[in-house]
């Protein structure tokens, strides 16, 4: 099988070489676009294949209508556009492709791309389908990741990274923290409200505070239909660059995901991001980012949380009840009444609560500085 494709890619070299010895021009990047299952309709595909084969990209229509200027692959089903995709992604002929669905393994996970409302910049958003990892934990910290190594490929010597305020948040801002501290460097964004921090609220998605922003992959999901598709009021997406390519440790071809309400100038944009992605040695990039991670310990960080996770929680009882007239934020919701209880096994009152800005314990004013110890102790709140 790796001789078959290695005789592919030397064809295909080949094949380059002789193209640029006779037009002086060299070959760019290969696109493959499935055509058929948008509920737009083909032509939508059809037409963003069309427009970007005749801006310069090597695209290969995948569908039943026939281009003018990009390469057709004949196709009357799903099944079978997929079929063709696959082969043209195995053999080497493509080397991207950009489709409606594709079944990933777990452990790949897409980075989308999407212009903030407010500023008109555009921003990645890791991720949006597939799962990075079944444990919740696991998946958003490897989507850090995945989006850093997506933004360099896309040029972005040092993407700023931001974390949105949903669960597990908080957690996640101290596992990356304690990765930078141990020489994985990570440019962390600042959040345009006024206590900043790299813990992203509604505003910053709207102006776009960080150059990848971190969530889950429903979240990232249901962010990329909000903020591509608000201008025609959800009926279609008419804005952005797509749900981005799969993305994993090793990394092998690249499909880019767009929605069966992708509009046109979307589906175009992806094209585009997708010819940009692979004119770059992307494998090298990603697997580089993740050996800087490893070496920084992100397998030993990943094991701490699962175990943290599974430990059995004995019943504690709280101590005497005192006035709480102090508060700590920075708690993750899901470890709120945990980290309760570890300030009660070590003797200190404490009450859980909602802030304006998330979760948070409050304890009284004598005891503030010794229940902040013991919380950063225990890896509730960042240091």
């Amino acid at each position: 099988m790796a001789k078959d494709k290695a005789k592919a890619m030397l064809q295909n070299a080949l094949y380059d070489m002789a193209d640029y010895l006779e037009s002086g021009k060299a070959k760019g990047a290969k696109i493959a676009v499935c055509g058929i299952g948008s509920e737009l309709g083909e032509d939508c595909v059809f037409k963003a294949a069309e427009i970007a084969a005749k801006e310069g990209i090597d695209v290969y229509y995948i569908g039943s209508l026939v281009p003018e200027y990009a390469v057709h692959v004949e196709a009357n089903s799903e099944d079978e556009a997929a079929q063709k995709m696959e082969e043209l992604l195995k053999n080497c002929t493509a080397d991207a492709a950009v489709a409606m669905h594709h079944t990933f393994h777990i452990g790949t996970s897409t980075v989308g791309m999407v212009v903030a409302p407010a500023t008109g910049m555009p921003y990645f958003v890791s991720t949006t389908t597939g799962t990075a990892a079944v444990n919740r934990f696991e998946a958003m910290l490897l989507a850090a990741i995945y989006g850093i190594a997506t933004a360099k490929c896309m040029g972005y010597t040092q993407p700023s990274l931001g974390i949105l305020n949903i669960d597990g948040a908080r957690q996640l801002e101290i596992a990356l923290k304690k990765l930078s501290d141990n020489g994985y460097n990570i440019n962390f964004a600042n959040s345009q409200r006024k206590d900043g921090g790299c813990i992203m609220r509604g505003n910053d998605l709207l102006s776009g505070s960080a150059d990848v922003m971190t969530v889950d992959s429903l979240t990232g999901n249901v962010l990329m239909k909000l903020l591509s598709s608000f201008t025609s009021g959800g009926a279609k997406e008419t804005m952005g660059f797509g749900y981005g390519p799969g993305i994993c440790e090793n990394m092998q071809e690249p499909v880019f995901i767009i929605s069966r309400a992708s509009s046109t100038p979307v589906i175009i944009n992806v094209i585009k991001y997708a010819a940009k992605f692979v004119s770059v040695d992307f494998k090298s990039i990603i697997a580089e980012e993740f050996k800087k991670a490893n070496k920084a310990g992100l397998r030993n960080i990943i094991d701490e949380n699962s175990k943290k996770s599974s430990k059995p929680k004995a019943e504690i009882k709280a101590p005497p009840k005192e006035v709480v007239d102090e508060s700590i934020a920075g708690i993750d919701v899901m470890d709120l009444e945990d980290a309760v209880s570890l300030l009660w096994e070590n003797g200190i009152y404490a009450e859980s609560g909602m802030g304006c800005t998330g979760p948070i314990a409050m304890v009284s004013a004598k005891k503030l500085n010794a229940a902040m110890e013991v919380l950063a102790k225990g890896g509730y709140i960042a240091k």
